[in-house]
């Protein structure tokens, strides 16, 4: 069994949490587990994705062909587009309505959504109001982690959690509990999408 996922966004929005995340969950359920990742610009506003594939045997390449991602999980609306060509047939996406307006000419929003959801299975949230929402503005990364472990299948949503203890653990149990409670929004926001 396998799952490879391709997470994106914009430099600061937290997408190399994500992966880290994922990668201890992965871990701790005794999971094989490959990564690379692209920094698009070492500054606030570039884009940033992360391959990750998962499989509870060996894996020989870091990277996602296309038509191979089982889920694409963003932090803005346009790149999840962008990784279109990376999702098969019967994948998921999973982003935020909430886009990073970092171009000049970036695209009518309502035109990104709008192809976003004529897709088979995506999910799209405002992860941003619903991290507000339970008082975590910081964590709308895990409110989308949260929307996306309804999706993933290979990873149990309690090693999820786990994860967040363990990378979170170091800014204090105030932290911790504020991005488990984000996370814990963004999967119920999820399955009542779905």
């Amino acid at each position: 069994m396998k799952q490879d996922i391709i997470l994106a966004g914009v430099g600061g929005q937290g997408i190399l949490s994500i992966a880290t995340v994922i990668g201890s969950a992965a871990l701790e359920q005794g999971l094989y587990i490959k990564q690379a990742e692209v920094h698009g610009m070492s500054q606030r506003g570039g884009d940033v994705q992360s391959h990750l594939r998962l499989s509870t045997g060996p894996i020989y390449s870091d990277l996602i062909p296309h038509g191979g991602a089982d889920l694409v999980v963003s932090l803005e609306p346009m790149e999840a587009l962008r990784y279109l060509p990376y999702l098969s047939k019967d994948g998921w996406i999973v982003t935020s309505s909430v886009p990073f307006q970092n171009i000049p000419n970036y695209p009518e929003l309502d035109r990104v959504l709008g192809a976003l959801r004529a897709l088979p299975r995506t999910i799209v949230l405002d992860v941003e109001a619903t991290a507000k929402q339970v008082n975590s503005a910081r964590s709308a990364n895990m409110v989308l982690l949260g929307a996306a472990s309804a999706v993933m299948g290979l990873l149990d949503p309690d090693k999820l959690r786990d994860g967040i203890r363990r990378i979170f653990a170091r800014k204090g149990d105030a932290i911790v509990e504020a991005n488990i409670k984000a996370f814990d929004a963004g999967l119920l926001l999820s399955q009542k999408d779905r």
